[in-house]
């Protein structure tokens, strides 16, 4: 059972990129774009409708709106777009995560923090 929810999962993230892409595709219908752009925004926003430490709704809205969402946005889409979306999203998913990239970018964060708040000490700007 496990196995199955871990496959949803990935299936549901795919299919999130992949309504993304498809929101981008000119032959997609303006009404379907629209819907399609947000529900990838609010699968991807960190802000959710009810806050995911309200217990039981927290999360239901994200078991609920989401996989519905995506539902809606699918059956919408013409299916040579959404078949060259996935195959979009599941090229994009497929490409190696590099841990020394993000590593990279935090230091260079980390480094423009300091040297802001350097620069706001040494100026007397607080």
């Amino acid at each position: 059972m496990l196995q199955s929810i871990k496959s949803w999962a990935r299936q549901i993230k795919q299919d999130v990129v992949a309504v993304y892409f498809a929101a981008r595709d000119p032959r997609t219908p303006w009404f379907a774009r629209m819907l399609a752009l947000l529900v990838a925004a609010y699968a991807l926003s960190p802000i959710d409708l009810i806050p995911d430490f309200i217990p039981v709704l927290g999360y239901l809205d994200d078991l609920l709106i989401v996989p519905l969402g995506l539902l809606a946005v699918i059956r919408l889409l013409p299916p040579d777009v959404l078949l060259e979306a996935r195959m979009q999203a599941t090229a994009l998913l497929a490409r190696p995560r590099s841990r020394a990239a993000a590593v990279c970018f935090v230091v260079v964060w980390l480094i423009g923090g300091a040297w802001l708040i350097h620069l706001a000490l040494t100026q007397a700007w607080l």
